[in-house]
């Protein structure tokens, strides 16, 4: 953990990309102490915030292909085992977690490796119950990578918005403090999507049998 803080200080295009991979699959690296101060950064004239993002996505895609094949090819009960074990646990994983995940996928379909990207404690392992239900590989890197961009363009949003006001030693306290409400708002977003889409399928069935 010391070495992903040391590195969280030195944030350069490659370390990115890595920072971002790790965040992807079970490693507990914070995407928002990534992207955030790396679009400052940019802000600052250090970096490109276009690269910023799109390193940060791919690092993510990467991640995320890693837990899909590890569900993929690994199946449920070694999934388990691991998560239930010490080296599951110094990753701040266990079952239930990912049964979270899996609950997540059940309800919202593939499209869950979408939004799923966008909710903590589901973004990065949402991966792994697609691997699960053997998703057509094609259509879940095209769906991570737009939740994952989505995010990531978000992240950097903050992190350019904040250069204009916030001294650098304070930049990750205030990071913490209004990704935590981007977050509260993405999932009053997609709640309300949700409703919009289970009310319109119910009234247009009772519309259909009218006919």
């Amino acid at each position: 953990m010391d070495y992903i803080l040391s590195l969280l200080d030195q944030l350069t295009y490659p370390v990115i990309w890595f920072l971002m991979l790790l965040e992807s699959t079970v490693i507990p690296v914070p995407s928002e102490l990534v992207v955030a101060p790396a679009a400052y950064n940019a802000a600052d004239g250090q970096m490109n915030v276009l690269m910023v993002i799109l390193m940060a996505t791919i690092g993510a895609d990467c991640g995320a292909t890693i837990n899909y094949l590890a569900g993929y090819f690994l199946g449920r009960p070694i999934i388990y085992k691991f998560a239930n074990s010490k080296w599951g646990k110094l990753c701040l994983l266990n079952q239930e977690k990912v049964e979270k995940a899996e609950r997540y996928f059940d309800s919202h379909g593939v499209a869950a490796t979408i939004t799923g990207r966008l909710i903590p404690g589901i973004r990065h392992l949402i991966s792994i119950p697609a691997g699960l239900a053997k998703m057509h590989f094609g259509k879940f890197l095209l769906y991570t990578t737009l939740g994952a961009g989505v995010w990531n363009c978000i992240l950097a949003t903050l992190g350019w918005w904040l250069y204009s006001f916030v001294p650098r030693e304070e930049l990750n306290e205030k990071v913490e403090q209004y990704s935590h409400y981007i977050v509260l708002g993405i999932v009053a977003l997609v709640a309300l999507a949700i409703i919009w889409l289970v009310a319109k399928s119910v009234f247009g069935h009772k519309r259909d049998k009218k006919c």
